[in-house]
């Protein structure tokens, strides 16, 4: 495996498990044309090294997950930009787990500070999810007259309630985090010195269990959306009968069986 740790993302990998930072602390994380180039080759190692079960996603500091895209670098203002194929509209954007990537493999957002506008759609392609206290939330795009793409409008519409998705996306305000986990967009919200050694717990976690199985199941959760749910059963069934071959699924049973935990091995 090749260094992918930049200027603008560190990468690292144990036990199975993949941290990535976002490392623009000086700009509250946002993403510039480096840091996405950065994220599109992490996301695929994530997708395709076998040796990760989990990822963890966060930010450098203690003032930001992601505030979004660095405006700066990504939206020239001067006469005749919105013609103008910009680095940050290249093909990297789309390799990205929040631009239509997929990766079944569980991802956890351990959100440090404020998560706001591509910043929260990556929040948003993420599993499960642990916020600071001070967390803020939101999608201030629409007070700039940008549409939150990404899969801002789409994913927020299927995981809260359809009014408080539209709130955030047509009001443009913040929220703090115990409001985010009222809704359902936060699992939890816990110390800002907790959120990393609480994410780490729950990778752990994670990487105990079977990871082919984890896999099938957020595949069949994922596509399941856009299907007929009899489409979708039928899917379900193709993905347990392709698990019910795997060594990993003779071995839960047969560690029950002999009172010990299951040793699994993603194959």
């Amino acid at each position: 495996m090749t260094d992918l740790t930049t200027d603008t993302a560190i990468f690292e990998l144990s036990d199975h498990i993949a941290t990535v930072t976002l490392n623009r602390p000086e700009a509250m994380n946002a993403l510039d044309p480096d840091l996405i180039a950065s994220l599109a080759d992490i996301w695929v190692e994530i997708r395709d090294n076998p040796d990760i079960w989990v990822g963890i996603v966060t930010g450098a500091g203690d003032r930001a997950f992601c505030a979004g895209a660095d405006l700066k670098k990504t939206i020239p203002t001067r006469p005749g930009a919105e013609n103008v194929n910009w680095p940050v509209f290249q093909p990297s954007l789309r390799h990205t787990i929040d631009g239509g990537m997929q990766i079944w493999k569980p991802m956890i957002a351990a959100v440090n500070g404020y998560c706001l506008a591509a910043g929260l759609t990556l929040l948003s392609a993420c599993d499960l999810r642990i916020a600071a206290e001070h967390a803020q939330f939101g999608l201030p795009e629409v007070i700039r007259g940008i549409v939150p793409t990404l899969g801002a409008t789409q994913r927020l519409t299927r995981q809260l309630p359809w009014t408080f998705a539209m709130e955030m996306l047509l009001m443009g305000e913040h929220i703090d985090a115990e409001r985010a986990m009222s809704v359902g967009l936060v699992n939890r919200v816990v110390p800002a010195d907790e959120v990393m050694p609480t994410a780490r717990a729950w990778a752990e976690k994670l990487t105990a269990g079977a990871p082919l199985t984890q896999r099938a199941i957020k595949e069949a959760a994922v596509r399941g959306l856009s299907l007929p749910i009899d489409e979708g059963i039928r899917m379900e069934e193709l993905l347990s009968a392709h698990i019910r071959k795997t060594e990993d699924f003779k071995e839960g049973p047969k560690a029950f069986a002999e009172k010990r935990p299951p040793v699994y091995r993603g194959n």
